[in-house]
């Protein structure tokens, strides 16, 4: 047992699996007092369990943590209260909150179903939203908070995931705000854009450099981020996977710009943009770089 987080109060939500899971248990070997929160549901949001939550409980509390279930929906107002509640109740106070908890469903844009793209939207924007306001009461009064939120690297675009790509940059944008709210009341708000095996529906990436990456190693930063030492980091994104941690540039930098002494008309920027700005872009060329992981070819082993 490690102690960067004695005496310290978490709340991950989504933690009954993979990145969620990992936290919770990273969090009490450090010393951290946790709410385990899930609804048990499956990765793309059917059903509901205990067992997930529970089995989570019984390997830290084995291994001489301290932590106790929570089974509410974040999509509920009503339930993501109660989870930073019941953290006040058994413990006394909340200084770590993670927005760990969502759903995937794989769509195309022109199917996309109008009652999943609402639950996209009630479980990661929502869900966080009612956590992360609940959690900051209790943060200015203590004075004291970290917050770790999850994104992806599918929110900077994937064919087939513009609802998934929605809700995870809106969590960026979300968590900028949050840390620039909260800093005078010594609480961080921080992002990871993870890489790791998880549990979800369509199709499994075979492929040995993938299958590596394991949630634990996304925990180690976790870990950091949300302890004292990791004051001086605020607003920060992000990623992390097998023996790899990288920081974004935030905001992103303008690379190239296009001035004249007076207004611009369509004609002139139809002839101008192509020469100078997007020089060389084609439609099928994006402005990002992926991390090398999603360039690999599938194994044939």
């Amino acid at each position: 047992m490690g102690d960067m987080l004695k005496g310290r109060v978490a709340v991950v939500t989504g933690a009954g699996n993979g990145l969620g899971r990992a936290h919770a248990i990273g969090f009490a070997a450090q010393g951290a007092r946790v709410v385990v929160n899930d609804l048990g549901t499956s990765a793309d949001g059917y059903g509901a369990s205990h067992s997930d939550a529970d089995q989570v409980v019984e390997q830290i509390r084995n291994a001489g943590g301290t932590a106790v279930a929570n089974y509410a929906s974040v999509a509920v107002e009503d339930g993501a209260k109660s989870i930073i509640q019941q953290a006040i109740e058994e413990f006394g106070r909340v200084d770590i909150l993670i927005n760990n908890a969502g759903i995937i469903r794989h769509q195309d844009i022109d199917v996309i179903k109008t009652e999943d793209w609402d639950l996209m939207i009630k479980t990661h924007l929502y869900g966080m939203m009612y956590c992360t306001r609940a959690a900051t009461a209790y943060m200015k009064k203590q004075n004291y908070g970290r917050i770790l939120c999850t994104s992806s690297h599918i929110g900077l675009g994937f064919p087939g995931q513009a609802s998934y790509s929605t809700v995870k940059e809106g969590i960026v944008g979300f968590a900028r705000s949050v840390a620039r709210e909260m800093a005078k009341y010594n609480t961080t708000c921080n992002v990871l854009r993870p890489i790791a095996v998880w549990r979800g529906p369509g199709p499994k990436i075979k492929n040995p450099i993938y299958e590596r990456n394991q949630p634990e190693d996304v925990a180690a930063l976790a870990t950091y981020l949300v302890s004292e030492a990791a004051d001086h980091i605020n607003g920060c994104i992000f990623e992390v996977y097998y023996g790899h941690v990288g920081i974004f540039v935030e905001p992103a930098p303008i690379a190239k710009v296009l001035e004249k002494d007076g207004h611009w008309t369509a004609e002139e920027l139809a002839k101008a943009i192509p020469e100078t700005l997007t020089a060389g872009r084609s439609r099928e060329e994006f402005p990002f770089t992926l991390p090398d992981i999603f360039k690999m070819p599938p194994s044939n082993s």
